[in-house]
């Protein structure tokens, strides 16, 4: 399947995509409001400048889309037909990134949580995720690296 736009309207459609203040982003952020927590977004002196950070409980979150973090096993995750190569390398980058990112916050004592964008669907298995990662310390559910 080749891409329905040309070049020029592709990339201004590219430039559009916002790093910050997602619509998944402010999602989570509207229910751990809701439930009482309150924190600061996108702090710059740590790593990876999480999306939402708990500064006196030492946790942060990041909310990743499935297509730019390549959300193993999921449908959003497909590298595009067109500039295969250069798409891959992005993405691949962006996966190391994120490692190192989360590997440097949890070596400095940071309790981390990564949030897809596919799983804000089940907003119960959300909230519960969310619950136990602010109350018991570490994400009850599987461990995402």
């Amino acid at each position: 399947m080749t891409d329905t736009f040309n070049k020029e309207k592709r990339s201004w459609i590219m430039s559009r995509v916002s790093s910050k203040n997602t619509k998944a982003e402010i999602t989570v952020r509207k229910i751990l409001w809701n439930m009482g927590f309150r924190y600061r977004l996108h702090v710059a002196k740590l790593s990876g400048r999480p999306d939402i950070v708990f500064l006196g409980r030492k946790k942060v979150i990041f909310v990743h889309g499935c297509f730019w973090h390549r959300h193993e096993h999921c449908k959003h995750s497909t590298i595009p037909q067109s500039n295969t190569e250069y798409w891959s390398a992005k993405i691949t980058r962006n996966m190391e990134r994120d490692k190192n990112n989360i590997a440097s916050l949890e070596s400095e004592g940071w309790a981390v949580l990564v949030i897809w964008e596919c799983e804000l669907k089940d907003r119960e298995l959300l909230e519960k995720r969310l619950t136990n990662f602010m109350t018991i310390g570490a994400d009850a559910g599987e461990k995402e690296k």
